[in-house]
């Protein structure tokens, strides 16, 4: 590799974010409420974790369950309470009815983060045409990532997409980071580092004991000698 992997995780409080940076995370995905998939924190944390870290944080805009944007007008407004609290990076992601990029609310929320660099997550995972998704955002300012695992079932499934994608980076559509996440073990990343991905996202991997308990230091460190200091 010519330059470091980036490696992304997953934190719910200053608690995890202080832990991943011990360890050697390069960013962090900040989010609450898992049992949801991980949907918008408090702006409070956002400002406590900005104050604990300075490593660059990507505050998740999910306000329910689900790929819908839901009320786009509110999900604006949170976008500016989060800008408001420090943030300066983000993940979103909204899908319509037919499983089509919703572009009507990614727009809307896209504006609200004028300036800002943005990850597309794992919607793309669930949409009826990765291609027609990444087409359609190809333009779009501010988002500079794409978070999935290839597949709605993870890496393990996903695999052969992961390493197509890569394959395409530079193309129309395909010159963003590709950011791999998802059912991602350690065994994965030889072959995805060899393929040229160089952006990998933990969450349950930095928990030894589960989502009821914290990031560990110990934890993302081992992964981060697995993708090189």
């Amino acid at each position: 590799m010519s330059k470091r992997a980036v490696l992304e995780v997953i934190a719910l409080d200053v608690e995890d974010a202080v832990a991943a940076q011990a360890g050697g995370a390069d960013r962090l995905e900040l989010v609450t409420d898992m049992a949801a998939d991980g949907l918008t924190p408090a702006a409070a944390t956002v400002a406590r974790i900005r104050a604990a870290v300075d490593i660059p944080v990507r505050v998740m805009l999910r306000l329910a369950d689900g790929f819908a944007a839901g009320d786009v007008e509110r999900l604006a407004r949170v976008a500016g309470e989060m800008r408001a609290a420090g943030a300066e990076q983000f993940v979103l992601g909204f899908l319509d009815a037919g499983g089509g990029v919703d572009l009507e609310a990614v727009e809307r929320v896209a504006r609200a983060l004028e300036g800002c660099r943005w990850t597309f997550h794992r919607a793309i995972d669930r949409a009826a045409d990765r291609w027609a998704v990444r087409k359609q955002l190809a333009d779009f300012p501010g988002l500079d990532t794409y978070l999935t695992a290839g597949a709605a079932e993870g890496v393990d499934v996903g695999l052969p997409t992961l390493l197509a994608e890569a394959g395409r980076r530079g193309e129309p559509g395909y010159e963003q980071q590709l950011l791999v996440g998802g059912g991602l073990r350690l065994e994965h990343v030889p072959g995805l580092l060899d393929a040229g991905i160089d952006a990998f996202h933990i969450g349950g991997a930095a928990r030894p004991e589960g989502w009821g308990g914290p990031v560990r230091a110990d934890a993302v460190a081992r992964w981060r000698r697995v993708l090189g200091d």
